[in-house]
């Protein structure tokens, strides 16, 4: 049933003072408790007979804030949005629901979640969630320490990819009706620094290939990496059956990355196949762990002579870079890794001095 009027009313309460309400009719009804809805109650007071003049100033702009409501439900009704009756949503705890959501996202939401429990002092409803809040948070974000490290300042970046986590949740909160309002769009992101990506030369690779590792399946598995570009989380849990013959008669892996949390299919070189091992049934790299990699892959890399700072995921720089200096395109480069935009990618094209001195040397005068 639609509603035609929207009336302010007043109801006379203890103290000589009126209770403001708004009175529709006909009713409506409420889509998510199927209730009929009459009356509304704003909790504003005013003076029943004001005596002075802050009395009386006191009643009119009460009246106007009320009266600015009642226009704008009518708006509400008229554009048939009826989640102002779903008051008890606005009530509910928001840092619940952000624990949930990043329990099932990843390491790097959950401590987004911890960040944010932390700046709230554990309590936080859907209510309380406005832009000066946000703002706040973000500050905060700046100035926090490290989770595991408290003597340790959280690095810009790391404050930048939390406040992106928070951001994620109240766009996914407001699609599924629980804020009133599109926060994100008073809120701007957290500047990231520019940080140098280590990457190894493809004779460092090479030379990375000869060095012995007393874990074969570690080695394998970064081998694998500056082949194909997978993240390290994709290839811990890489599993036989994600491997599959391609239409054309090689092999490629259909996979959902952890990251972007979609199915993708990536193709694999006879060479990197050839580092995954016999098939057989579960997963294909058995017994690689993080800790395995946090640990060894620096102690391997110094062992073969490398002096660079290299982690895993500098495995994944490696293959990025290599394959623009071979002359791969960037866009296939960018779809190989998985990147949403290709201005991700343009990063590592701008690592490849090579290219630089190359398309420098294009424009001759001679």
């Amino acid at each position: 049933m639609t509603c035609t009027k929207v009336s302010l009313r007043r109801r006379p309460i203890s103290r000589g003072r009126y209770s403001l309400h708004l009175d529709y009719y006909p009713g409506i009804r409420n889509p998510v408790t199927m209730r009929i809805s009459r009356y509304e109650n704003l909790g504003i007071y005013i003076y029943q007979s004001p005596k002075t003049a802050i009395q009386k100033e006191y009643n009119q702009e009460m009246l106007r804030k009320a009266e600015a409501i009642r226009s704008i439900r009518v708006q509400n009704l008229i554009n048939e949005d009826y989640g102002f009756l779903d008051k008890h949503k606005l009530k509910a705890c928001f840092l619940t629901y952000f624990r949930e959501k990043a329990l099932a996202k990843n390491m790097k939401s959950f401590s987004a979640y911890k960040h944010f429990e932390n700046f709230v002092k554990g309590k936080c409803t859907f209510e309380e969630i406005t832009v000066p809040l946000c703002q706040q948070f973000q500050a905060y974000l700046l100035q926090a320490n490290n989770l595991k490290h408290k003597s340790k300042k959280l690095s810009q970046n790391s404050a930048a990819a939390y406040y992106c986590v928070f951001r994620s949740i109240l766009k996914i909160a407001y699609r599924e009706k629980l804020l009133h309002e599109n926060l994100n769009e008073y809120l701007e992101s957290t500047e990231v620094e520019d940080t140098k990506k280590e990457f190894l030369t493809l004779d460092e690779v090479k030379l990375l290939a000869d060095t012995p590792c007393k874990h074969p399946v570690m080695k394998r598995a970064s081998l694998f990496a500056c082949l194909t570009g997978l993240r390290m989380s994709d290839i811990i849990k890489l599993d036989w059956d994600e491997i599959v013959m391609a239409p054309d008669g090689e092999y490629c892996m259909r996979i959902r990355t952890e990251k972007t949390e979609k199915e993708t299919t990536l193709p694999i070189s006879n060479e990197a196949l050839e580092l995954c091992g016999e098939r057989e049934p579960g997963l294909v790299f058995k017994g690689l762990t993080k800790h395995m990699i946090f640990v060894h892959v620096p102690k391997w890399v110094a062992q073969s002579g490398i002096k660079k700072k290299i982690t895993f995921h500098c495995f994944r720089h490696t293959f990025a870079t290599l394959q623009i200096a071979l002359g791969t395109d960037i866009y296939t480069v960018s779809k190989m890794l998985d990147h949403k935009n290709v201005t991700t990618t343009q990063i590592y094209a701008n690592l490849v001095n090579s290219k630089k001195r190359e398309s420098a040397n294009k424009i001759s005068l001679k």
